[in-house]
């Protein structure tokens, strides 16, 4: 799912803006959220207590609406490699942030492996080719506006582990689209932009929705190790799909960046087996 919602996103830009787009793709994600807590029956959980409210709110203002809007918005500027390795070099920046403010973790081998791998991943795909690289033309503004959301979503994360962990996955997915939904719905409703403009919007949207809570679920029945693990085929699939759908061809410096970015979360990973 995290591989096709880039190649949606960047098929709905092209009849849309990255503001609306968002918009719709917040709105549906809430939807599948709210009937997911539905299908659960556990509408009672949505009550949160006071102590939660103030993680919900940063989770909701830093994941969806700034680092999610960000996101959107860089694909509309970078190509669709770039934006999936340099949004899946998040691990380095939990690991990170993890130690300061979990406290409880402490760097292994297999982390420094793992974050030296993917920041020459990162270095690789954003040059894309050799002559940049030697000239030091280290990628371009939307590159940087995706490593801004992927450093955004890694302290979300923190957060989530930390204070909100406990909630029902439907709710915790519920309240992380809610605000955002609600602030951009009224800022397309002012300017008279309130509207489905393709489907590919919605699909976004429902992609999200289902993608952010079988995310969850999945911590929930295996170790985070494993769903790691299974994250690992998501670049090669969205640079395949890329080219099938958008004829975004990748250089072979992106092609192994992709191959060091699986490598580097491999590394990641193996601090929790």
């Amino acid at each position: 799912m995290w591989a096709i919602e880039p190649i949606f996103v960047k098929l709905s830009l092209e009849t849309s803006d990255f503001i609306q787009t968002n918009t719709i793709r917040a709105i549906f994600a809430l939807l599948i959220a709210f009937i997911y807590i539905l299908i659960k029956r556990k509408p009672k959980e949505m009550k949160i207590s006071k102590k939660e409210v103030a993680p919900m709110i940063y989770i909701a203002l830093v994941a969806t609406l700034f680092a999610d809007f960000m996101y959107v918005f860089s694909l509309s500027h970078v190509s669709v490699v770039n934006a999936v390795i340099i949004g899946h070099m998040q691990p380095v920046f939990i690991v990170i942030f993890g130690i300061f403010i979990l406290k409880s973790d402490k760097l292994t081998y297999f982390d420094y492996i793992g974050i030296l791998i993917m920041i020459l991943s990162g270095i690789l795909v954003t040059t894309g080719t050799l002559e940049n690289l030697m000239n030091f033309k280290f990628g371009t503004i939307g590159d940087l506006f995706v490593l801004s959301a992927a450093i955004a979503w890694a302290t979300t994360a923190i957060v989530t582990r930390k204070y909100v962990k406990h909630l029902n996955t439907g709710v915790l997915a519920f309240y992380r689209f809610s605000i955002a939904a609600v602030v951009l719905s009224i800022f397309l409703i002012v300017n008279n932009r309130f509207f489905i403009a393709n489907y590919y919007q919605v699909a976004v949207g429902i992609i999200i929705g289902l993608g952010t809570i079988l995310y969850y679920e999945s911590l929930t029945r295996i170790k985070a190790a494993q769903t790691s693990a299974l994250e690992l085929s998501t670049p090669v699939f969205a640079a395949v799909l890329a080219y099938f759908m958008l004829s975004e061809v990748p250089t072979i410096m992106q092609f192994v960046g992709v191959g060091l970015l699986i490598l580097g979360l491999y590394f990641i990973s193996r601090r929790e087996e």
